[in-house]
């Protein structure tokens, strides 16, 4: 029952990122973990190909209507990929089983894998509850006068790429405001330039896990892509009804609910 539960949210996941151009990838590791039965390290492996290869669809989309900065993004891509591809070649799997204990609590690899993803969704839904305040700062620094800033771009690419990395999210709530803030994108723009980003972020991050020798489920892994991939679509189709905008605060909300429930299920209500 939960596996369906699991492929129904795979659709759901790739309805977001159509809809909202981000977003929906904070969702993937939790439902792998909890709903599919996968293991936290392993869910951060299949997370990067699911997020990369929905990303793929997405900023295509925007691409073929100018919508991507190609020069930015690849001054965004040069720290990132390299701290992306090196996390998960090289510190992922140097990390040891068991790390320390804290009362009762062993922190196994799994668990801090499994915190620091519920922290950063907690960042990340943050970002989207106050969506609307943010977008208006953002527009209104854009329109003063201000250079390209180079090192505050590959600044915050190197600390997109270690995240995405460790965690297997694509990182959009902090990369869209570096492109608007510091390579002075539009909105618009900076959306469609995040997602060709996040999708060339997880896919080289998921390369990472190839060379490393990591085992992955091929079948069931395509099984689970085929459903994202058919909510990215139908979500990019309602996109031109729904505002997504308006959507970010509820599932901002909604990404809250599920970071705290891993805190506490992890940390608290442990047996």
């Amino acid at each position: 029952m939960l596996h369906y539960l699991g492929y129904f949210a795979a659709i759901f996941i790739g309805l977001s990122l159509g809809i909202m151009g981000g977003g929906g990838s904070i969702l993937t590791v939790p439902v792998l973990v909890y709903l599919m039965g996968v293991s936290p390290v392993l869910s951060t492996a299949y997370s990067l190909f699911v997020v990369g290869s929905t990303s793929v669809v997405g900023a295509w989309g925007y691409f073929r209507n100018g919508l991507v900065s190609l020069k930015t993004a690849v001054v965004f891509l040069l720290p990132s990929l390299l701290a992306v591809f090196a996390v998960r070649k090289l510190l992922m799997p140097a990390i040891p089983h068991e790390l320390f204990t804290v009362g009762s609590i062993v922190f196994t690899k799994d668990l801090l894998v499994l915190v620091a993803f519920a922290v950063l969704m907690v960042v990340a839904a943050t970002s989207m509850i106050r969506s609307k305040q943010a977008e208006v700062v953002l527009d209104e620094e854009l329109h003063q006068k201000h250079a390209f800033n180079y090192p505050l771009v590959l600044g915050i690419g190197l600390v997109v790429g270690t995240l995405t990395g460790f965690v297997g999210a694509g990182g959009g709530f902090l990369i869209i405001p570096a492109l608007v803030l510091g390579a002075r994108l539009p909105m618009k723009l900076a959306v469609g330039t995040s997602l060709a980003i996040i999708a060339l972020n997880s896919l080289i991050g998921f390369t990472g896990d190839l060379s490393a020798g990591t085992p992955i489920a091929w079948s069931f892994l395509a099984g689970f892509l085929a459903f994202a991939l058919g909510g990215i679509v139908l979500g990019t189709y309602l996109a031109r009804f729904i505002p997504g905008a308006k959507l970010k605060p509820a599932f901002g909300w909604f990404t809250l609910a599920m970071g705290t429930f891993i805190l506490l299920r992890e940390l608290v209500f442990t047996s």
